[in-house]
């Protein structure tokens, strides 16, 4: 007698999660619009490998974030890791590469990193980057530029109500220079940076957990929560700490960035200084970037970056400044579905070719085909089911058309095309097919 094996409960990990067609399709939209965007500005595509040797990630960007490091040892008793993000893989990459790809060099990469935190509202443990970098140079205008692209690409995402909260980790340092507290600025800046998740009296105790005085971090945070225009606060700043080079220096960088987003046209209501920006990250040391949805504030950042001058002089003695930002895509995602802004196609194809009378197979693929041909995307339905039921599955799938033609239809050469969304249907000559399809689908 056989035993049936027993059945394996189909189940994901904890803060992992599978990826249907309604999610994936607007994914893979969300990194093409990226891909495009970066390659207008001159990036180059890179990758790196998922895991590295251990010591290639842990340290570069603070206890906290070695802590949610996926370490363990290999098969070869090696001590490795999976990425935790797209920057410090690309500054090992930089140090083994640049000598032949020279300086500056631009890159994009897109794909998933790993986390051990734990999982909260469109954050999980494994998750989509979307990073752009320039690297091999301190020019200010490469701060200037990632502003720019961050902009261009939420715009071209079709977000328009959004904010890119802009400081200077430079600003911060003279401001913690001028507290007494330089010597205690990581514990300090990681602290800052948890205000707006924690609130205020949460920061002050944490910072007090740190040997912080009460009066010295009271001080930090009215500094940081200074509001109004972006060069008003950068003058104030400059007359009350005129002989602070490190903070004049952030002051005169961010004072160029806003300048030339005027001389861009752009709406200066989308570009915020606010000195209570931080980032968690040890490694960034000049500019930084965090994006919100006005619409969804608590969200998070989707967009977040800086400048990290010293992350490759771990790897390599040559020096190699770089800037950059990293789209945070299934935060995004999870962002436009509570917004309404996802849609519920569960197919790329634009037209299903039914299936009136299977002996006709041959002619359902070949309209197919000449479609496709015409850069349409088009779906044969397998079976020569009712019509009522192949144009169900349409509906349910996303399909915005449907092509029909049965035996009459075959003989005449003509095929019917029927916008479903619409109830409309027409009969075209199949050399008019095609440009009949794209009109409907612009219409």
């Amino acid at each position: 007698m056989s035993l049936k094996p027993k059945l394996i409960e189909p189940r994901t990990l904890k803060g992992f999660r599978d990826y249907p067609p309604v999610l994936m399709i607007p994914r893979e939209e969300v990194l093409q619009t990226a891909r495009s965007v970066y390659r207008a500005h001159g990036f180059a595509p890179i990758d790196t490998p998922a895991l590295e040797y251990a010591e290639v990630l842990t340290g570069k960007g603070g206890d906290e974030s070695d802590r949610l490091i996926y370490r363990f040892k290999d098969h070869g008793d090696r001590d490795v890791a999976l990425r935790f993000d797209l920057t410090v893989p690309f500054a090992r990459f930089a140090a083994l590469h640049i000598p032949k790809l020279g300086t500056p060099f631009k890159r994009y990469a897109m794909g998933p990193v790993w986390r051990g935190e734990n999982t909260s509202h469109g954050r999980y443990r494994e998750f989509w980057q979307c990073d752009f970098d320039t690297i091999g140079t301190t020019s200010n205008a490469a701060d200037i530029e990632v502003a720019l692209v961050i902009h261009e690409l939420l715009v071209s995402l079709g977000l328009e109500r959004f904010e890119i909260r802009i400081n200077n980790r430079l600003i911060l340092n003279g401001l913690l220079q001028e507290a007494g507290l330089a010597h205690q600025s990581v514990a300090v800046l990681r602290a800052l940076d948890k205000l707006p998740k924690v609130g205020m009296e949460a920061v002050l105790e944490e910072m007090a957990g740190h040997g912080v005085s009460p009066v010295a971090a009271r001080r930090v945070l009215e500094l940081a929560s200074t509001k109004g225009d972006a060069h008003e606060i950068l003058d104030l700043l400059n007359r009350a700490y005129p002989a602070n080079e490190t903070l004049n220096e952030g002051i005169r960088r961010l004072r160029e960035l806003f300048e030339v987003v005027t001389a861009c046209g752009l709406p200066m209501e989308r570009f915020r200084l606010d000195l209570a920006i931080a980032r968690g990250l040890d490694y960034y040391t000049g500019t930084i970037y965090e994006t919100f949805l006005l619409d969804l504030p608590g969200i998070g950042s989707i967009c977040s970056g800086g400048r990290y001058d010293n992350l490759a002089g771990v790897y390599t003695t040559q020096k190699l400044p770089g800037v950059g930002a990293s789209l945070g895509v299934d935060r995004l995602l999870t962002a436009l579905e509570e917004l309404g802004r996802l849609g519920k196609k569960e197919t790329p194809a634009q037209i299903l070719v039914t299936q009136f009378e299977a002996a006709s197979l041959g002619h359902y693929f070949r309209i197919a085909s000449l479609l496709r041909k015409a850069g349409l995307l088009v779906e044969v339905f397998p079976e020569a089911k009712k019509i009522g039921q192949q144009l169900q599955y349409a509906e349910k799938r996303g399909h915005p058309l449907a092509v029909i033609a049965g035996p009459e239809e075959l003989v005449l050469g003509s095929w019917k095309l029927k916008n479903l969304s619409k109830r409309t249907e027409s009969s075209f000559a199949e050399a008019e097919l095609a440009e009949a399809a794209k009109r409907e689908l612009t219409s």
